[in-house]
């Protein structure tokens, strides 16, 4: 499981990404088509069209660190995020971690958590 402080938002871009795109052109993807600044210590995780790949860009403590996963069989699953609204969908980390690891999400169901 990510742990991440509260502050760091996850968001995930709405369509699909060239994953040929490497630092700087993933943060102008994050600049130019998310609308969002690629410094700010977020996460920003971009998927290919066939879902088999995932990259996730973050600056952190003066560079760009770059996570990237290929599956050699099947497909990540997320909830269907085409239909929403901007470019780009915010996510919890640990609705993350569930998808690298294989979990699929739209199946899945979120019980709602007690706060006080």
């Amino acid at each position: 499981m990510f742990m991440l402080p509260p502050t760091v938002k996850i968001y995930v871009a709405r369509d699909a990404v060239d994953m040929r795109k490497s630092f700087d052109g993933l943060s102008g993807v994050v600049q130019g088509v998310l609308d969002r600044d690629p410094l700010s210590g977020h996460l920003f995780v971009f998927f290919n069209r066939s879902m088999d790949r995932v990259k996730i860009l973050w600056w952190n403590h003066g560079g760009y660190c770059l996570f990237a996963r290929r599956l050699e069989r099947g497909r990540f699953w997320i909830r269907d995020i085409r239909n929403s609204r901007g470019e780009a969908v915010e996510m919890e980390s640990r609705e993350l971690a569930m998808i690298l690891e294989g979990v699929d999400l739209s199946r899945a169901r979120m019980r709602s958590n007690w706060r006080p």
